[in-house]
């Protein structure tokens, strides 16, 4: 069995469970998450047993959005110089906000759309991805939300993209296609966060109910998917992501990955760093939020 340093695998039946376990960090989002979750994707795809994936998180919440308190509080270097012979480190550019220094957004563009393809690893799959969202998914956690199949959430939790207000972009660019353009407008252009319930009223989740019933109401619309042959399940789910994928979903994402990297690198992406590096991570996030009413998971990180 393969082992993984931020999520875990296994299999129960014709469940193949896909677990991100790192609650001590709120579940943030590393570089070799995005690349372990597709590796599950896969193990889970070729497993004939398997008829469906289940996504979940460990901890207080489903994930916080990307792990940036390092990239964020401090410059790994000054410039993109990297030593005579050696590649620039994709890592470096992105913890690299200095205004002074130059900036190189195809390198950008490399890494983070890499990290798409981990998460659309999701939404590519041959068997469906049911996720359950528990406690809080923001930022950079709504990726791997949004390009499973179906979701079902905590009646009380948060799900929304804090960082359009600012350092942020959502790379997937799936919102549009879940929801509609004018309901993904109306989140993107405050950062607000939809509640559980009010994100069933959206269409954004199947499903919401409180965290005592969460995990049985999860394993039911499991147990009911696993129940259908995976020639069914396949053929259902290809014919369906045609319309999606037809709508120009590719194409959006590219633009969504190189504004997320331009987003970072603006007068206002450079303040927030500035704040980050002088108070912390966690207090520019609040300077953030605060002003739009938003004191719960916009404290975590992403």
């Amino acid at each position: 069995m393969q082992r993984f340093s931020t999520l875990t695998y296994e299999r129960t039946g014709r469940i193949a469970r896909v677990t991100l376990d790192r609650p001590e960090r709120g579940n943030g989002i590393t570089l070799d998450m995005p690349r372990e979750l597709a590796a599950c994707v896969e193990q889970a795809n070729l497993d004939p047993e398997v008829h469906v994936i289940a996504l979940a998180g460990n901890g207080k919440g489903f994930c916080g959005g990307y792990d940036l308190v390092s990239s964020a509080e401090a410059r790994m270097v000054e410039g993109t110089s990297a030593p005579a012979g050696s590649p620039i480190d994709p890592k470096v550019q992105f913890e690299n906000h200095d205004p002074e220094g130059t900036w190189d957004p195809m390198i950008d563009f490399q890494m983070m759309s890499r990290n798409v393809r981990g998460f659309m690893s999701l939404f590519h799959s041959d068997k469906p991805v049911v996720c359950k969202v528990h406690g809080f998914c923001v930022a950079g956690g709504t990726d791997m939300a949004l390009c499973s199949d179906l979701l079902v959430i905590e009646d009380v939790a948060k799900i929304g993209y804090p960082p359009a207000r600012v350092w942020g972009v959502p790379t997937t660019a799936v919102w549009a296609y879940r929801i509609g353009p004018e309901k993904a407008k109306r989140l993107l252009f405050t950062g607000d966060c939809l509640s559980g319930t009010e994100a069933v009223t959206w269409g954004l989740a199947t499903e919401a109910a409180p965290r005592a019933q969460l995990d049985e109401r999860f394993e039911s619309l499991l147990g009911r998917i696993a129940r259908v042959p995976i020639n069914q399940l396949v053929m259902h789910k290809l014919l369906i992501n045609q319309t999606v994928m037809a709508a120009g979903l590719h194409t959006t994402q590219i633009l969504g990955t190189v504004f997320d990297g331009i987003s970072r690198h603006t007068p206002e992406g450079y303040a927030f760093q500035k704040r980050a590096a002088e108070a912390g991570f966690k207090q520019a996030v609040r300077d953030r939020d605060e002003p739009f009413g938003d004191f719960g998971p916009s404290t975590f990180k992403g």
